[in-house]
């Protein structure tokens, strides 16, 4: 059975994600995470594309992405690609390093669109890996709550959603959703 095309028009935004195969690590130290981020870089210089958001666990990645003129395809492609060798010659591996082909889900709403942000950046609390998710590096929260700048994103179209101060409302809504993980029952 052949696959179904993906949807795909300029200017299309994608909560684009991949995570490795047979759910094994696919960063195992900084090392890999910085790499990972230099080739989304030199991707993005041959398949220009607009990023809003991402966070780096450790077994898979999220993107909130933004095609310019390429299809999604090929910038995962090269992206995904270029890891995978960089990864198997670093760690002395073979085969598939990630799962399958990347999953993305077409952003149709400005709802929706907020809703990935907040769900990217809730990961590593999700993931028990931290307790608040200003305290991972490695995604683009930081980027959305402090003057931190963050070459790897734009933080404007996200913010532009909420009244001044923009960032300070962005981290309450964050806060908010991390009570209630941490007190469902005492907030609701």
């Amino acid at each position: 059975m052949s696959r179904k095309p993906r949807i795909w028009y300029p200017g299309a935004v994608y909560h684009i994600t991949n995570r490795g195969n047979r759910k094994m690590p696919i960063f195992s130290d900084d090392k890999d995470r910085f790499k990972f981020m230099h080739l989304l870089e030199e991707t993005r210089v041959h398949r220009p594309f607009t990023l809003h958001a991402y966070c780096l666990m450790t077994n898979h990645y999220h993107l909130l992405l933004e095609t310019i003129n390429h299809h999604p395809q090929e910038i995962m492609k090269m992206l995904n690609s270029r890891y995978g060798i960089y990864f198997n010659k670093r760690h002395d591996l073979v085969g598939h390093v990630f799962q399958g082909r990347y999953k993305s889900e077409l952003i149709d709403s400005d709802e929706y669109f907020l809703n990935a942000s907040r769900y990217i950046h809730l990961n590593p609390l999700e993931g028990n890996m931290v307790q608040n998710p200003a305290e991972y590096k490695w995604s683009s929260y930081q980027a959305y709550i402090s003057s931190r700048v963050n070459p790897h994103i734009t933080t404007d179209r996200i913010l532009s959603y909420f009244p001044d101060p923009p960032k300070q409302h962005y981290k309450k809504v964050i806060e908010h959703e991390v009570a209630l993980k941490q007190k469902p029952e005492a907030i609701r």
